[in-house]
């Protein structure tokens, strides 16, 4: 029986999820919309994901979760390793492409810097106040001029004088793109304008006081716009590289930490999700100033994990295992 890995990256706006085999090959691989819904998200991609392998030769060993809900995914499906997004965008990147110096990163609701330096993350930062220059911030734009937002690079690509599309947040930049609709800008010059508009505001803002060195890899789901690649390399004046399965990273990363965990921690997974009910309830703990948000986690009417408390009069435990 073939061991395998997997990692399941739970976002705002989509779940991401691969099994690697132990040379760290993907073998399957899932991107789904999360649709509000992460827990029902998880169980879609770990569904879709068990389609795609030979569950008589291949055994899953160890999991791995990261991303905005990799608590709760992590609780759902008894993970080996729950880490922090930075981690394992930073462990995905480094394992596939070495020599990274700088990791640019743009998803539905957020995005992210990290620093390389010798394969070890050195500094970082993130951005998730602000919309604008997000894939959701981009979808909303595309839907206003009628485009689907897969075909915004191309149609970008196409421009010769890029409108001029404020990028200091979304409210301005709507505004801005109504005004340029309203005069009379082509299209493909507006489109090329909001490609342009997301770089700069990610390099003012998110990048703002970074040192971008070469090799630049860019990942997440807008670096699929090749409008937004070419805007990003026209503003560093170096290549950006785009792995294939740079949308799936963070996924891939988890997968990975997930390979490193020691053999004792290791256990099959049974694919067994939708087998069982879990669901979330929020305590609001009373035994001291803090009035910690305390979230409870139960699978079917047991208690399966918790967090939230900021000290141990809050902490609520599941029972131990007779």
């Amino acid at each position: 029986m073939e061991e395998a890995f997997l990692g399941i990256d739970t976002g705002s706006v989509s779940t991401k999820g691969v099994i690697i085999d132990t040379r760290g090959a993907i073998m399957a691989r899932s991107y789904l919309w999360t649709e509000g819904n992460p827990g029902d998200a998880a169980r879609r991609v770990v569904e879709d994901l068990a389609g795609q392998i030979d569950r008589n030769a291949v055994s899953v060993v160890a999991v791995g979760t990261t991303g905005s809900a990799r608590r709760l995914v992590g609780a759902m499906l008894d993970a080996t390793v729950v880490k922090n997004e930075i981690t394992a965008h930073a462990v995905g990147t480094t394992h596939l492409h070495p020599d990274v110096r700088t990791i640019l990163e743009i998803g539905g609701q957020d995005s992210k810097i990290i620093c390389v330096e010798d394969g070890v993350a050195v500094d970082y930062a993130m951005n998730t106040l602000c919309a604008a220059g997000t894939g959701s911030f981009l979808s909303s734009q595309a839907h206003r001029l009628g485009v689907e937002v897969e075909e915004f690079g191309e149609i970008a690509l196409t421009s010769k004088k890029p409108a001029n599309i404020a990028a200091r947040c979304t409210v301005f930049a709507e505004s801005d793109l109504v005004h340029k609709i309203q005069v009379g800008y082509p299209r493909e010059d507006i489109i090329a304008g909001l490609c342009k508009a997301v770089a700069t505001n990610y390099l003012n803002n998110v990048g703002k006081g970074k040192k971008i060195v070469a090799p630049v890899v860019f990942q997440g789901g807008v670096s699929k716009n090749v409008g937004v690649v070419k805007s990003f390399e026209d503003a560093l004046g170096m290549e950006v590289l785009v792995d294939p399965d740079g949308h799936l990273m963070g996924a891939y990363g988890a997968a990975l930490l997930a390979a490193d965990a020691p053999d004792a921690v290791r256990k099959p997974f049974a694919f067994d999700v939708n087998d069982f009910e879990f669901r979330t309830r929020e305590v609001v703990c009373q035994k001291c100033a803090n009035h910690c948000e305390i979230i409870c986690v139960y699978k079917d009417d047991e208690l399966i994990d918790s967090w939230g408390n900021r000290c141990d009069k809050g902490a609520i435990r599941p029972k131990a295992k007779a």
